[in-house]
């Protein structure tokens, strides 16, 4: 795939404690969608993730029929540790998850990395206000709160984020 200059996709000094990144396949789909649901569950355990399993894989299918794209983080062992949906036309990033027992591995920081290398005008999304690990590593990595909002599945309130911060 040549769109977005996916066929060479960075290499970052992370990778080399063995993560590499590569685009996501549909032999991807059952461990993209259970790594989704075990990092929402340590996120917010009192909301049924198992059951949105089936809307995240028709989500990432509609939008990346649309143009986004959904990189994943993999081992040594192409275990999968994470990935990393956005669309670089409109700037979106939709998803990011890493697996629990791959926090601090540097996953998520080579994912976000990626996503800006593809998307340098910039990078906008919406967390969860009571996400506080995952608010706290986003403006680790420069993002900056622009607006407030509410997730329109769940009602919780959101904040809108934007890198770079001065954009």
């Amino acid at each position: 795939m040549k769109r977005w200059g996916l066929t060479n996709l960075a290499r970052h000094p992370s990778q080399t404690v063995g993560l590499r990144l590569r685009v996501r396949t549909d032999a991807d789909c059952a461990s993209l969608a259970d790594l989704w649901v075990a990092s929402w569950r340590e996120a917010m355990p009192d909301t049924d993730f198992p059951a949105r399993r089936p809307w995240l894989l028709d989500h990432l299918r509609a939008i990346e029929a649309a143009g986004a794209i959904t990189i994943c983080a993999l081992d040594g062992s192409n275990r999968l540790l994470g990935f990393v949906t956005f669309d670089p036309a409109t700037a979106y990033l939709d998803q990011l998850a890493v697996a629990p027992e791959a926090k601090g591995t540097g996953a998520a920081k080579l994912l976000v990395a990626e996503a800006r290398r593809l998307s340098p005008n910039g990078l906008v999304l919406d967390v969860n206000q009571d996400n506080a690990r995952a608010l706290a590593f986003y403006e680790r990595e420069g993002f900056a709160k622009i607006a407030e909002g509410v997730n329109p599945r769940s009602g919780l309130k959101t904040w809108q984020l934007r890198w770079p911060a001065t954009a």
